[in-house]
């Protein structure tokens, strides 16, 4: 049985990047709604007792493969932010200098991602995720998809879902994407990059 994850801050933490309202419906509702329908399907499947990354990787499209994919995505997503006061505000170590052969800049880095997080048509996700060889690529993947589904390990993400945004920022999906810089916690993303 999966459960719900505890949130590593407070509900009106990340305000007013993320409202604690936006965080509650997100968190506590759609998140929770993928949880409770996972439970339901997995009982005599094959799936059982399998890690979600494991589920994304081997499931067909479907209710299974939606449910885990939101799952391990929404995860992935609420567990990089820190109340801005608190996150490591820029990357660090092998990450930064991995950014920088790149893009040339961090700066350069953001607008790419920015941008195809705006360029995503429909919901969705947008995704730094990083090779065997640790060569970084942004990805942007459709509905509950994943990079682990191309063999890649999943960095960051911002979530493109109007859910995610629309409570604070109604249409204005790239206000909301430049403002989460403000949380993003790189001594998470770097650590995901590293282990």
């Amino acid at each position: 049985m999966y459960t719900l994850i505890e949130l590593p801050y407070e509900m009106g933490a990340l305000a007013p990047v993320i409202s604690a309202e936006t965080l509650s419906f997100h968190h506590g509702k759609h998140l929770q709604a993928y949880v409770d329908n996972l439970n339901k399907l997995l009982p005599g499947s094959e799936y059982v007792g399998m890690a979600l990354e494991e589920i994304v990787q081997k499931a067909p499209a479907g209710a299974v493969f939606n449910n885990a994919g939101q799952i391990l995505n929404h995860e992935l997503y609420f567990t990089q932010f820190k109340p801005a006061s608190e996150a490591v505000q820029k990357p660090e170590g092998a990450l930064a200098a991995q950014i920088e052969k790149q893009w040339d800049s961090v700066e350069a880095f953001k607008a790419e991602f920015e941008a195809k997080g705006v360029g995503l048509f429909g919901s969705g996700w947008v995704w730094l995720a990083a090779d065997a060889n640790g060569s970084l690529v942004i990805t942007q993947e459709a509905n509950a998809a994943n990079p682990v589904q191309r063999g890649l390990k999943p960095l960051l993400t911002f979530d493109v879902w109007e859910h995610a945004y629309y409570l604070d920022y109604q249409n204005r999906r790239a206000a909301h994407l430049a403002a989460l810089w403000q949380i993003v916690d790189w001594k998470v993303i770097a650590a995901r990059y590293d282990g």
